[in-house]
């Protein structure tokens, strides 16, 4: 049991880092080369989880998601997909915190690399699909994985809006910072301060090995 949370915390931040990482690229890419009415606002929407606090970000997953909520009702009725209360629920509480990270990184992204190479492979006859994965993907691949590591990272440290819309039902929605908080809570300490530094040094490992890779490709970059 004590390694239960461990687990469940690497399974939901994984699952939650793939799907904001595609959408996070998806959207970044067509937003930041476009111009139209209304884009500032959409940005913002986007970027709303970075000022929100989790619980207002939980309640508002918790009003959408919910059994009586508009999008809730649909999935329970439909194909009988329970978002509260269950592990999903705190994959979608991870999503909506850690996509701000990910669409402001590659959006970045994107943007640092002279665009003209793309354009004049598209001359040359290449497919915008071809150009994306063998010209505009590994140009912008550095601030990719720095997005995705940054995603992985908010994902594992969700509490918040996990707590409001997946509760704690322990082996089931029991992440790290929930067993944490509720360990405290009983007067569990020790196991408290265990999965504590399980956090830390995951935490650190991620930021020290981004900050290790981003120099390391900076010196291969300036030596070609």
């Amino acid at each position: 049991m004590m390694h239960s949370p461990f687990w469940l915390s690497l399974k939901i931040s994984t699952i939650a880092t793939l799907i904001v990482f595609i959408l996070g690229i998806i959207l970044a890419r067509i937003i930041s080369r476009k111009i139209f009415p209304g884009k500032s606002l959409i940005e913002s929407i986007l970027l709303l989880p970075l000022v929100l606090p989790p619980t207002v970000i939980g309640f508002g997953l918790l009003y959408i998601f919910g059994q009586k909520g508009w999008i809730g009702s649909l999935l329970m009725d439909w194909f009988g997909i329970r978002i509260v209360f269950s592990w999903i629920g705190a994959v979608l509480a991870a999503i909506v915190v850690s996509f701000p990270l990910m669409y402001q990184s590659a959006t970045a992204a994107f943007s640092n690399y002279d665009q003209n190479i793309e354009n004049a492979a598209l001359t040359m006859g290449a497919s915008k699909v071809k150009v994306f994965f063998t010209i505009s993907l590994p140009l912008a691949w550095p601030g990719l994985l720095a997005g995705l590591v940054l995603t992985f990272a908010r994902a594992l440290g969700e509490f918040g809006a996990t707590l409001m819309i997946a509760g704690y039902i322990p082996g089931v929605t029991e992440t790290l910072p929930l067993a944490i908080y509720f360990a405290v809570e009983s007067g569990h300490m020790k196991e408290a301060k265990i999965w504590v530094l399980v956090l830390l040094i995951l935490g650190l490992s991620s930021i020290l090995w981004l900050n290790w890779w981003t120099r390391r490709n900076m010196l291969t970059t300036s030596k070609e």
